[in-house]
Parts: C-alpha cells; structure tokens; sequence
C-alpha cells in the first residue's frame, strides 16, 4: 500500500494525532495501526454479514483504489 498524498488537511490531522499522544510518535503509529487493524476486522464482519442481493454484486474492498 502506498502512502498517501500530502494535502493540507492531513499535515493537520497529522498534528493532532501527535498532539493527542504529547508528541510521542510510536504511540501515534501504534493507536493508527490498531484502528486500523479494528477497522478491517468490522469490514470483515460487514462483508460477511450483506447479501449479493442487497448490494448488487459489489463488495468492500479493504484496499485503496488507484488515485485514492
């Protein structure tokens, strides 16, 4: 997965990630991977839990699309 483009709104997400952890890194990088680990996990679930019917076919894709 590639990283994402620097925008100005996320350089001030980025600071108030830090900020919420007084500036420690690590621990900022660590709360992101858990979410993001938490986040997978209930896409799982929902994935798991539609039918074909009701979304016509589509499902989540856990990977950014091209251009994202």
């Amino acid at each position: 997965m590639r990283p994402l483009e620097t925008r100005p709104e996320t350089i001030c997400a980025i600071d108030e990630a830090l900020a919420w952890h007084d500036g420690d890194a690590r621990a900022a990088i660590a709360t992101l991977i858990a979410d993001c680990a938490y986040l997978r996990w209930q896409l799982d679930l929902a994935t798991l839990a539609m039918g074909a019917g009701f979304t016509r076919g589509w499902h989540p894709s856990a990977e950014r699309p091209d251009g994202v």
